[in-house]
């Protein structure tokens, strides 16, 4: 892995020169510097074209991904921080995070249960307590 490779999960590792990079002027107010850093970040990927990603994991991340990718494309901005670096630092964190949730498996599937016979009782015990606590507080019978 070389320094400025990106990863992801286990043995998922993104290259270098498969991430893009643009930088541009961040809005909002500023300093003396505003008009002239160049401090926003926009780092895009490659999800459909990288041949770094095992073909499973591509098909579940395009699947999971479908309503933030623009041509397989996706693209994670920040412009929270003074610094272009700390904004490329926090780029490449969310691209990382974005990419191991949607190549994470599917979580096992719920097996359906039923309540056990003494649960059963305890509930239906419950509920007569219940009842004789609310005749109780009824007028007395004459």
């Amino acid at each position: 892995m070389a320094d400025g490779d990106l990863p992801v999960r286990g043995r998922l590792v993104l290259p270098e020169r498969e991430l893009h990079w643009r930088f541009s002027r961040a809005s909002g107010p500023g300093g003396q510097g505003v008009n002239t850093t160049d401090s926003r970040v926009e780092l895009s990927f490659d999800v459909a074209g990288s041949p770094s990603i095992p073909e499973s994991l591509r098909e579940r991340a395009l699947d999971r991904l479908a309503g933030r990718l623009v041509d397989g494309v996706l693209t994670v901005v920040s412009s929270e921080q003074r610094s272009q670096l700390r904004n490329r630092e926090t780029a490449r964190e969310r691209l990382a995070e974005i990419l191991r949730s949607a190549t994470a498996p599917d979580p096992p599937r719920r097996r359906p249960t039923r309540p056990t016979a003494g649960a059963k009782r305890r509930r239906l015990d419950a509920k007569t307590r219940r009842g004789a606590v609310k005749r109780l507080r009824g007028r007395p019978d004459e």
